[in-house]
């Protein structure tokens, strides 16, 4: 590996290791960049993942996308289809494999074959690297929507190869936010360098006109990520896609419950994703995404759709670009179609019901931007300290320094000395920022926050309260209160 920088990959370097990655399942060899190119030339404006994004933010809409996936290419289409017209989905996704995602090609290929056998799905997604350039564009020429590659791919490097060249329009995920909450032991620094070939396989296309839409993922862990910490993540994944030639990002964020909050963190997210961008002289259409809850749900479908429904009311507010939903059968395990289609229904008329309202920007909006402005930039800006003004190292060093710190992330490189709690009402703050770089007002903001709390509930500050908020909207609350 190269050493790590946050700059542009050399072209003799990348074409050597483009062939590498390709050599690693024969579905590689079907890759041939000129080909691929022209044939995402050939998609027509209606299905490019960019394009739709950059009209709907232009309107103001947002557009609804489910996640989705299955092992064989008729079923995945025959789901899609059934997304895109009773589920009345703007966007498509395919979310991929287990095995897929940990590069295990082989055990991918007898998923396949299992489930052919067996009738029924042995694989949680969609092996795209097994099903190669034509299996994708099967799918992708089988629909009327832009379809997306969703994953968790630490190496993402030969998915990429084959589904850019499959057809798929955008594609998710990033060195940082498919680590740290995904593995366990897999190194930043490898992370980051196998995502900057990703960004630059990606600008390759952008500077022959197709634009490819990449989104960081904005979850993480998706278990009370306070608003700074995903937005960092987002926007140093977004300054180093940017810096490879990318030029259509999507910066998400994973709802949090409390509507001010989370109309303020999408409202902030764009804004300081473009203020980054532009300073550093990058030209780039940031769109936003907000993820409906990531936490626990309810097991009484009613319950869950009113779940959904909150997070669709969020959405709206807040003015996102788009909104990742959720189904009722979030708490059951994988939901069917249909269930999925409900789930994009329920989504999709709360939206239209708010489509000419907007959240009013009241002196607690605004203070609340400023709050998670001022805390992300305190992160960036040590982030940026650390590595000598390279984003690149920064990120490496700052994880190893707790100045970046995921909550309840599996990887043996994050801190998880960061502690989240909700507020009084129900806004996530930090009972422990351990860490992070805060100024002393911002940390007693967030002590004053949690101890009002605390005394509203007539008990004292402690781990307790994490665990209650955990899993209170599955109990049917938002704030995790003592009985």
């Amino acid at each position: 590996m190269m050493e790590l920088k946050n700059r542009r990959l050399d072209e003799p370097a990348f074409e050597t290791l483009r062939e590498e990655v390709k050599s690693q399942w024969p579905t590689g060899a079907e890759v041939r960049l000129t080909e691929a190119i022209a044939y995402q030339q050939s998609i027509a404006p209606e299905k490019r993942f960019a394009a739709k994004l950059r009209a709907a933010d232009r309107a103001g809409t947002t557009l609804v996308q489910p996640r989705a996936g299955v092992p064989l290419i008729d079923k995945h289409i025959e789901l899609l289809r059934h997304l895109e017209t009773d589920g009345e989905a703007d966007l498509l996704p395919t979310t991929i494999d287990s095995y897929t995602r940990l590069n295990r090609y082989q055990e991918a290929e007898h998923g396949i074959l299992e489930s052919r056998t067996q009738g029924k799905a042995m694989l949680n997604g969609f092996p795209g690297v097994n099903h190669g350039v034509s299996g994708c564009r099967q799918v992708t020429e089988a629909v009327k929507s832009p379809v997306q590659v969703r994953h968790g791919t630490p190496d993402a490097r030969l998915l990429a190869e084959i589904t850019l060249a499959g057809g798929f329009t955008s594609f998710e995920g990033g060195g940082i936010s498919y680590n740290i909450p995904y593995a366990k032991n897999v190194p930043m620094e490898k992370t980051i360098y196998d995502w900057q070939y990703v960004d630059r396989l990606t600008g390759m296309y952008e500077e022959n006109g197709v634009s490819i839409n990449r989104e960081p993922f904005g979850p993480l862990t998706g278990t009370l990520v306070p608003p700074c910490i995903s937005h960092a993540v987002a926007i140093i994944e977004a300054l180093l896609a940017a810096e490879q030639g990318v030029r259509s990002i999507t910066v998400g964020y994973g709802q949090c419950g409390n509507l001010t909050q989370d109309v303020a963190a999408i409202r902030s997210l764009r804004q300081l994703a473009e203020s980054y961008i532009g300073r550093y002289g990058y030209s780039c259409d940031i769109t936003t995404v907000l993820h409906q809850w990531m936490g626990g749900f309810p097991q009484d479908e009613a319950k869950a759709f009113a779940v959904i429904s909150w997070g669709s009311a969020a959405a709206a507010l807040s003015g996102a670009t788009k909104v990742i939903v959720k189904t009722p059968h979030e708490a059951l395990g994988v939901p069917t179609k249909e269930a999925n289609a409900q789930g994009l229904r329920c989504t999709k008329q709360v939206i239209s019901m708010l489509a000419d309202q907007r959240l009013a920007s009241d002196g607690e909006v605004a203070r609340e931007e400023e709050i998670i402005r001022e805390e992300v930039r305190c992160i960036l800006d040590k982030t940026l300290e650390l590595g000598g003004g390279d984003l690149a190292l920064g990120a490496v060093r700052a994880f190893a320094a707790g100045v970046l710190d995921i909550p309840f992330a599996p990887s043996r490189i994050n801190a998880g000395k960061t502690l989240p709690a909700r507020d009084h009402h129900g806004a996530v703050r930090l009972l422990d920022p351990a860490n992070l770089p805060f100024t002393p007002a911002l940390k007693a903001f967030h002590k004053d926050k949690i101890i009002e709390r605390a005394r509203a509930e007539k008990r004292d500050v402690s781990f307790q309260m994490v665990i209650d908020d955990i899993y209170a909207i599955s109990k049917g609350r938002l704030v995790g209160r003592p009985k």
